[in-house]
């Protein structure tokens, strides 16, 4: 009952941050021109944006498949494929449970092993599956502050007052002595807690389960050492990442695309204004646009939308309108995305299911 209680205060609380930061994203915006906005925009180029935003689905499994396959060699693409999906799918309702979803339906559809006295077990079981849904959120979160760092080396006079006052202000500015004497005491309490499963699990059947799903994790996580296709792996995940830069890059065109003509004159400024932005402004986006996966909201409403209108005014002096016109189109659009691909792979896992039976 504890626990349901918890779940539901921490996703209570997960929402409401998420109502918050659009609240406080759309205060002040003019609807009217918000709308003209979102209406005059190339769509041809939004539904690019889509395109490129599958793609990244699509690569994201194969790449999660290359750690897969040391663990279970049957895994499929298209096991991966839907897994990634769903994934996606509740991560839009449930904030990271999305993670742990996928786990189990690689593990669901891995093969079963027979062990000595009739037992049997899946031969991708879900602690190692895990471990490599770990190791892949953490290559994920290297790149994005490898690229973040790169960036700022060679625009920093353009761009790092944003990243400096903006993030690393905001963040230091929520740190205190006793925020951090709670975090270092929650972390000497897990590694007590790990050493006491390591030194005592053959005494208490508890903390020898724990120990056994530890060990599965940790030997998921190091399912990379015995990957074949390290350059393969790498390949993929320079891709993923191309696809988000893309995908950034498709919604400033569709708003450069936008007639003067058929806005307000304030917005007709601001579209003025955006035209001589280029590649290297799309991938500032999609780097402010990256930092809002560390809010914990569901599917990252409020947080994306908060940060990239922020920046696109601060960096450019743009108005609030037009910058959530940008953040609406560049998050709607891949939430679109999410919920029609991870329905899909739903519906067909439904489907598998009953005629399996």
């Amino acid at each position: 009952m504890n626990k349901k209680v918890g779940n539901i205060l921490k996703y209570s609380v997960s929402i409401s941050l998420a109502v918050v930061l659009l609240y406080c994203s759309f205060k002040g915006v003019d609807w009217q021109d918000f709308l003209e906005g979102v209406k005059a925009c190339n769509w041809e180029y939004v539904i690019l944006s889509m395109l490129f935003g599958l793609l990244a689905f699509y690569l994201r499994a194969l790449r999660w498949r290359e750690l897969l396959l040391p663990i279970d060699s049957s895994t499929s693409r298209l096991t991966c494929f839907n897994a990634i999906n769903i994934s996606y799918l509740v991560n839009i309702a449930l904030p990271r449970v999305g993670e742990f979803v996928r786990c189990g339906y690689i593990t669901a559809h891995s093969p079963k092993e027979h062990g000595p006295g009739g037992s049997s077990h899946r031969v991708a079981s879900y602690d190692k599956v895990l471990g490599t849904a770990a190791l892949e959120r953490s290559v994920d979160v290297i790149a994005m502050f490898g690229i973040l760092a790169i960036f700022l080396i060679f625009t920093w006079e353009r761009f790092g007052g944003f990243f400096s006052e903006k993030i690393l202000g905001a963040a230091s500015g929520g740190f205190s002595i006793g925020k951090i004497m709670v975090m270092v005491s929650a972390i000497v309490a897990v590694i007590a807690f790990i050493t006491c499963a390591i030194l005592f699990a053959d005494k208490w059947a508890p903390l020898r389960k724990i120990r056994g799903f530890c060990k599965g994790v940790w030997e998921g996580f190091l399912s990379c050492l015995k990957m074949k296709g390290a350059w393969k792996f790498l390949t993929l995940t320079a891709g993923v990442w191309f696809c988000y830069w893309m995908m950034s890059a498709t919604i400033l065109w569709a708003l450069q695309g936008i007639s003067p003509d058929s806005v307000s004159p304030e917005l007709a400024s601001a579209v003025d204004a955006i035209q001589s932005m280029n590649l290297t402004d799309a991938l500032f986006l999609m780097i402010a646009g990256s930092l809002s996966s560390i809010v914990p909201v569901p599917g990252g409403f409020g947080a994306f939308h908060f940060i990239v209108s922020s920046a696109i005014a601060y960096v450019y002096g743009i108005p609030i309108q037009f910058g959530m016109v940008f953040a609406t189109l560049s998050h709607e659009s891949q939430a679109v995305n999410q919920i029609l691909w991870g329905g899909i792979s739903w519906i067909s896992e439904s489907l598998r299911k009953t005629n399996n039976q």
